[in-house]
């Protein structure tokens, strides 16, 4: 064999292993993309989804708490002026008023720590998270997208991406009600 072949050879090997790695690398930052923008479409599903059934828990709860309060605040109201009340009146009352306070003592030895205020606290810490999440997940999602389209605009690569018929990524795409912000507080009504 002849150096002049040898040396062609050499060539034609070392392109198409440059060949192989540019397309490697190619494939792996479009696969990057997709699987960050898999995470970012996660986390909007997630928003999604949480927010609605976190409001609806705290609602419930208000509800119940509020409902208990009352009960106990309207039985504690009507003690005060019990002298119009017949004995069977006066014993009716009582069981009630006790009925009413052994719900709230189940309820406060079962979940002392339970209250609306910090419903709304682990709804906000909740939310934040959710946020916080999404947004590194975007951040992922659009540094993918950076790297994969430099790489189809920078040579030699942007030879291999034509080759392949690879094109630009665009950001984020999601439906419009998932991309806007739920305003809580009209949940709540």
């Amino acid at each position: 064999m002849s150096t002049g072949l040898i040396v062609f050879l050499a060539i034609i090997g070392f392109l198409i292993i440059v060949y192989i790695s540019i397309y490697n690398g190619l494939v792996s930052r479009k696969n990057q993309v997709a699987y960050a923008d898999g995470a970012v479409n996660v986390m909007f599903k997630n928003r999604y989804d949480l927010i609605p059934n976190l409001v609806a828990t705290v609602k419930q709860y208000m509800q119940h708490e509020k409902g208990l309060l009352e009960k106990l605040t309207e039985l504690r109201s009507g003690i005060a002026d019990k002298s119009h009340l017949d004995a069977k009146q006066m014993n009716e009352w009582e069981q009630q008023y006790q009925q009413a306070m052994k719900s709230f003592n189940v309820t406060v030895e079962n979940y002392p720590d339970l209250k609306a205020g910090e419903q709304f606290s682990r709804l906000q810490a909740s939310l934040n998270e959710c946020e916080a999440q999404l947004a590194a997940a975007r951040r992922t999602y659009n540094a993918a997208v950076m790297d994969y389209n430099n790489a189809l605009e920078m040579f030699p690569s942007n030879i291999v991406a034509s080759m392949m018929n690879y094109r630009r990524k665009d950001m984020i795409e999601a439906s419009q009600q998932e991309r806007q912000n739920p305003n809580v507080g009209d949940l709540f009504s």
